[in-house]
């Protein structure tokens, strides 16, 4: 059975065929969900993953299910095991949005039904999909692209690097000394296929000469206790107009958003003409859809006619 844990569940050609899924209007893609349900849990709450993931999951002919994770409570009200073998009797599919990345791997162990993982501490495979498919319609193709990550390697920039990786593209992070990448994942992600990866300790060191900049929230839920340190230790990353002065002339600006003005970037960034993040927020949907449509193809899920 086929599950959607990590970017790198994706092949480079498969990577592809989620890509194109994903811009296929419905005629084509039919409705391979037609009467099954599928579960959204979220542990985390989140605007543009329910909104996209219910609407992805409607526009496939499904019926999508939100549950808050408290109504569940992996390991509290029961166990990861018995949850997952329960909605798997109602469900085409689970997804979730969880705090600990082993919770989804318990999931997809059962092998009951296809588990999506919608965040966890781990990594955002979902948000990467929609920042491929975002670049990939500016510049038509990643491979030889410059793309920077300038912030935390958190489990965004993970699954981004990833899946830039699958596309041939330069990889360059710039990040404060003790939250960048360690060797040993750097070494893992130019092995993915990355026509090469470089970690630098400044903003604008990464950004030189970059087609993509992206970057996200210095204090991600969970770390408020760490924000004082973490906004000081992070005062020299901010996105701003000098960092994207060191970009090539036609370079995007991303962010997976929320974003901080005035923290992580700078207004006149995120609000200005560089900025992609309101279609990369669209492209949430998209890439959804595509990711569904991919297990559906790979598990036989196809209840519905397709044209």
């Amino acid at each position: 059975m086929r599950h959607f844990l990590d970017t790198v569940d994706l092949s480079r050609k498969e990577l592809a065929r989620v890509m194109e899924l994903a811009t296929q209007r419905q005629e084509t893609l039919g409705w391979p969900l037609a009467d099954y349900g599928v579960a959204l849990i979220f542990e985390k709450p989140s605007n543009r993953t329910r909104q996209s993931m219910e609407m992805a999951v409607v526009q496939l002919g499904g019926h999508p299910i939100f549950t808050r994770g408290e109504e569940v409570g992996f390991d509290v009200r029961e166990s990861v095991e018995d949850i997952t073998r329960i909605l798997a009797g109602y469900h085409a599919m689970i997804a979730a949005r969880v705090f600990d990345h082993t919770v989804l791997e318990r999931m997809a162990s059962l092998n009951d039904v296809p588990i999506i993982n919608m965040l966890s501490d781990k990594s955002h495979p979902l948000q990467s999909v929609a920042d491929v498919l975002t670049m990939r319609e500016e510049f038509g193709s990643l491979k030889g692209k410059t793309v920077a990550w300038i912030g935390d390697y958190n489990n965004v920039a993970r699954s981004l690097a990833e899946a830039c990786a699958l596309e041939g593209a330069h990889i360059r992070f710039g990040c404060p000394k003790g939250y960048g990448a360690s060797d040993i994942e750097l070494k893992r992600i130019e092995a993915l296929g990355a026509a090469s990866v470089v970690q630098v300790a400044s903003a604008t060191d990464a950004a030189d000469g970059a087609n993509a900049v992206h970057t996200d929230v210095f204090v991600s839920m969970g770390q408020e206790a760490e924000t004082e340190r973490r906004l000081r230790d992070f005062a020299a990353f901010q996105v701003d107009e000098n960092v994207m002065a060191a970009t090539d002339r036609d370079a995007i600006f991303m962010h997976c958003l929320p974003a901080h003005r005035g923290v992580e970037v700078a207004a006149d960034v995120i609000d200005g003409p560089a900025s992609r993040v309101v279609r990369q927020a669209h492209n949430r949907m998209h890439a959804a859809r595509g990711v569904l449509a991919f297990l559906c193809e790979e598990n036989d899920i196809t209840k519905g006619d397709t044209k």
